[in-house]
């Protein structure tokens, strides 16, 4: 598996990151074999969130894993916290944040995580209150790399008015159909829709500051509406990447990733299938290169139209 270096930091890793938000819906032995698949695959990066199955998928993570201190050795885990769905709020408070790592821990059976993530924008956030809690437990050895996820430049600059440590990935929506921040910066200076800038550039905000961009659900359109993959309601789309995955000899799910992977911005998508074969073909995305003719060509075909 091809690697990419995660942010500012030292840490290498694969440039898929498996999520494991649908991990509940596995029995042990099927999550055992998903898991097992990944790591055969060089897919070590694993991706979690203390909401995913209400906390479940991390206890069912770990115990298909069979976590010992052996096994911790050759996984790199993340982890995100910060959506309180019981109160209905976000929450980066530090208590919460302190509460919520120490959770994550016990049901990942671990004793420190590869990389905090803050889920989604809390807008009562106090960026002192954070930076409080990332240096204890940055300084108690529980967490080694900080990052966000949805979040625009001007937020992330607001939270390094405080916190010291890098913030080194930003998990953001995107894929060949949900590509706003790519089109915005194609369409500068026009008049059309795909000018608006919604992001406030986060895309080049993240390239200028080696922050890794992590694009999830990169297999959806709209707000998880479905999969645009061998959906009648993108003809032109799916004959264009049936198309470039028959050249290539590969399959339509591992050039949805390609297409992610071709962007100089140095990505790192973050697969949200159990499917073992599914898996494997979001793998074998890292060894196909597109050329510069055939992205756009994609682009083209998901209905987005150049200047």
């Amino acid at each position: 598996m091809r690697t990419i270096r995660l942010g500012t930091s030292t840490l290498e890793v694969p440039v898929i990151a498996v999520g494991c938000m649908r991990m509940k819906s596995l029995e042990k032995k099927e999550a055992e074999r998903f898991i097992r698949t990944a790591l055969e695959e060089g897919a070590n990066f694993f991706d979690h969130a203390d909401i995913y199955g209400g906390g479940q998928c991390e206890e069912i993570f770990a115990d298909a894993i069979g976590m010992n201190d052996s096994v911790r050795e050759k996984l790199i885990l993340q982890s995100k916290c910060g959506i309180r769905k019981e109160q209905g709020s976000f929450d980066f408070s530090k208590e919460y944040i302190l509460d919520s790592v120490d959770g994550i821990l016990k049901r990942l059976q671990t004793d420190y995580l590869d990389v905090l993530v803050l889920h989604r924008p809390d807008t009562l956030v106090e960026p002192e209150e954070v930076a409080e809690a990332f240096e204890l437990l940055e300084s108690s050895g529980k967490v080694r790399h900080f990052g966000v996820s949805n979040q625009n430049p001007m937020q992330i600059q607001l939270l390094k008015k405080s916190v010291k440590q890098p913030i080194v990935v930003n998990q953001l929506q995107l894929s060949i159909t949900n590509s706003t921040m790519i089109s915005s910066g194609i369409n500068v200076n026009m008049e059309n829709d795909a000018a608006v800038n919604r992001d406030g550039y986060v895309l080049d905000f993240c390239r200028l500051h080696d922050i890794t961009i992590q694009p999830w659900s990169p297999f959806q359109y709209g707000w998880f509406q479905g999969t645009f993959l061998g959906n009648e309601k993108f003809p032109e789309l799916n004959q264009k990447i049936d198309e470039i995955a028959a050249k290539y000899g590969v399959s339509n799910t591992t050039i949805a990733i390609a297409w992610l992977l071709r962007h100089p911005a140095r990505m790192q998508p973050v697969t949200g299938t159990m499917s073992v074969e599914r898996l494997r073909d979001c793998c074998k995305a890292a060894d196909v290169h597109l050329t510069r003719q055939e992205w756009y060509a994609i682009y083209r075909a998901a209905g987005n139209v150049l200047p």
